[in-house]
């Protein structure tokens, strides 16, 4: 593994404005128009949203994560990919130093609702 440089210092403005909740990954399914998206439902608790994910290529069963939690950034603005709509980012580790990313996950669960 290769360790990736630590980027250049951002104001905690900047980082104070970065959105990160906890989700619930609903469903994954493959985006029909690409070999490594993944569309996630993802529960916020309040809503559902729609992230893309480039992790087909990144894991065996993209499907198995269904149910899990994860953590993700919500306020990035709606970005188009293969067709679709992503209104989120996974928020996985490891890509940059070359790993089999994984996901950040909160160590119990928050705000499961049922359904």
């Amino acid at each position: 593994m290769n360790v990736a440089p630590i980027k250049p210092p951002i104001s905690r403005d900047l980082l104070d404005r970065v959105d990160i909740r906890v989700g619930t990954i609903r469903s994954v399914e493959d985006v029909p128009n690409s070999r490594k998206l993944a569309r996630l439902t993802v529960d916020l608790g309040d809503r559902e949203i729609r992230v893309l994910a480039g992790i087909r290529g990144e894991r065996e069963n993209p499907q198995e994560l269904a149910g899990r939690q994860a953590l993700f950034v919500v306020n990035l603005e709606p970005r188009r990919m293969a067709g679709e709509v992503s209104e989120g980012m996974l928020f996985d580790i490891g890509y940059a130093d070359g790993a089999r990313p994984v996901l950040a996950v909160p160590e119990s669960a928050v705000g499961v609702r049922a359904g």
